[in-house]
């Protein structure tokens, strides 16, 4: 149940990037670095979903 949890934990997080990643393409002065930190964040955290649900599904 715990890897579950924390699996959801990260989807709502990584839904919170997308956002916040949108958000910063479509203001007028956009920062570029901020935008790469933020895809950076994003894709980490949807490789810890991977790993985690691949190891749940091997448990």
């Amino acid at each position: 149940m715990a890897v579950e949890s924390r699996i959801a934990e990260l989807e709502k997080r990584h839904e919170l990037l997308e956002r916040a990643i949108e958000d910063e393409l479509l203001s007028p002065g956009s920062d570029d670095l901020q935008v790469t930190q933020l895809k950076r964040q994003k894709l980490r955290i949807k490789e810890e979903i991977e790993r985690l649900s691949a190891e749940a599904k091997a448990a």
